[in-house]
């Protein structure tokens, strides 16, 4: 994640005053700062001299060791040697740590230059914005032109969210590209840059010596520690960032495969030659529709989590999650056979989210309308280019159903502000609606300008995190259309239009409750 989010949760559920705007932010207005703030800029890019307070990242190292204890551990350590090359000496450097719940973060550890330092709390107007961040104190001041080294080191166990960030059982592990090693944050400031990787990346995973292994990077050798195996990955300045995925797993089909690939605790008891297909033919779909992924990434695995327990509609059951060029499956997911249908769709939606949660990172307020609904509407991509116009418009009415199903049950949030955090009942309404949103803006834009504008917005913003105007203009910029009341209607607005539900579901027009403001009923 390399990119502040660009406006505060607020402004999206701005009032619909002004038909035409985009969700409160006033576009002339906006022009006039970008251009002011492109001017800056490049006045400050012809001066050798530092514009702002800053430093940047000469050299990093990142190691992951698991530790198969009777309750399972991983210990990360990340190594920086930071350049101040800001204009001002700097007495503090905040940094973001993994969410202490999320990952069962523990044994927290800080150095500078070798030695151990008490980190000390953010001021609180700012821990609402970064919960998990802590103060480092420099001591004495961190003067320009100076190199300091910074250590950081924790552990992960017992994670509370078992799914799209971590899992960690006694034979297996995963760890997302998204929030489990810290982030350096600059300085508070008008156009302070923020500090970006170095041009290469050394980092390591540790792991018993019969585990297979997935991780994002070059791979640069490997080294044996008695029973352990240590790996080694480079990473060049263009990669996203990390992940692991790594386990005693038994391979089908086994030796090396340009096709899809699993990964189970034990051998598949059936065939899994048509799931193969089945799946290998989804992924060129997602390629050819959303854009490439990863060049390391031959061919997409489906990995066997016994530890996945999370669902953003229920906390049991059949469940996937995303990882970079594939997806991890529970117990329960491959009971049903991997060559079910209902197997095959949850992996399908799994694989999606490698584009919308990897390739870039909706904003808090935006994952689950952004990084889950966009995944949503490839599945529709998918199943219409598969079976045709038809398949489309079934899979619609079985939203519109569901949605209306789950809105009888609980009070809908506006899908705008509707985050993975908030309590089932709203979250089904939401996962319900938004890819509900995204047939409803290429009704609009007509499907190859949609298809076009979201693979844009991948490719332009890819590893930096996004949010609903970045999907706006991209989409405007594509079909040539202004969207500013379809975002309005269905980001602030409760219910689903009724031009939107007379055209998929004919004579249904006034049977359910219709658009209303945020707060009424």
């Amino acid at each position: 994640m390399t990119r502040q989010a660009s406006r505060p949760i607020v402004a999206i559920a701005a009032s619909a005053a002004g038909a035409g705007a985009s969700a409160g932010v006033n576009s002339g207005a906006n022009a006039v700062a970008t251009i002011a703030a492109v001017l800056i800029l490049l006045l400050c890019a012809a001066c050798a001299v530092p514009f702002a307070p800053g430093f940047h990242i000469v050299k990093e190292s990142r190691d992951v060791q698991f530790l198969p204890e009777e309750s399972p551990r991983l210990k990360i350590r990340c190594d920086y040697v930071t350049l101040n090359s800001g204009n001002a000496d700097l007495d503090f450097l905040d940094v973001t740590l993994p969410d202490e719940k999320l990952y069962g973060r523990s044994e927290v550890r800080f150095e500078i230059d070798g030695h151990e330092v008490t980190p000390a709390s953010i001021p609180a107007q700012s821990q609402q914005d970064e919960p998990n961040a802590l103060r480092l104190n420099f001591d004495p001041p961190f003067t320009r032109g100076e190199q300091r080294s910074i250590s950081v080191e924790y552990a992960f166990a017992s994670p509370g969210i078992r799914g799209m960030r971590i899992t960690l059982d006694a034979a297996s592990f995963h760890l997302g590209s998204r929030g489990a090693f810290p982030q350096l944050r600059p300085p508070k400031g008008f156009l302070v840059p923020f500090p970006r990787r170095p041009n290469l990346t050394i980092y390591t995973v540790r792991v018993p010596s019969d585990f297979l292994i997935l991780a994002r990077g070059t791979p640069a050798g490997r080294k044996n520690f008695g029973a352990d195996t240590e790996y080694r990955f480079v990473l060049h300045k263009k990669d996203l960032a990390p992940y692991v995925v790594a386990g005693r797993y038994v391979a089908w089909p086994a030796g090396r495969s340009n096709s899809t690939i699993f990964w189970t605790v034990q051998p598949l008891k059936e065939d899994a030659s048509h799931a193969a297909e089945q799946i290998q033919a989804t992924w060129k779909i997602l390629v050819k529709d959303f854009g490439p992924l990863d060049r390391n990434i031959v061919a997409p695995h489906i990995v066997e989590s016994p530890d996945l327990r999370a669902s953003l509609n229920a906390d049991t059951g059949p469940s996937a999650a995303a990882f970079p060029g594939g997806a991890l499956v529970n117990p329960e997911a491959l009971a049903l056979g991997v060559n079910s249908d209902q197997f095959l769709e949850i992996v399908t939606r799994a694989l999606a989210h490698n584009w919308f949660a990897d390739e870039m990172y909706p904003v808090p307020y935006a994952e689950l309308g952004m990084g889950e609904g966009l995944a949503d509407y490839a599945t529709i991509v998918i199943e219409e280019e598969r079976n045709g116009p038809d398949a489309r418009r079934k899979r619609i009415v079985q939203l519109i159903q569901r949605y209306d199903e789950a809105r009888s049950r609980a009070d809908e949030t506006p899908l705008g502000v509707t985050m993975l955090t908030d309590p089932i009942p709203q979250r089904r309404i939401a996962l319900a609606k938004a890819p509900l949103f995204y047939i409803a803006l290429e009704d609009i834009c007509g499907e190859a300008q949609m298809r076009a504008g979201t693979a844009h917005l991948v490719s332009l913003l890819r590893g930096d995190e996004v949010n609903y105007d970045d999907l706006r203009s991209a989409l405007e910029e594509s079909s040539g259309k202004n969207l500013g009341d379809t975002f309005r209607t269905w980001l602030n607005l409760k219910g689903i239009p009724e031009d939107f539900r007379s055209r998929y579901l004919p004579g249904s027009a006034g049977t359910t409750t219709s658009n209303t403001a945020p707060g009424s009923h």
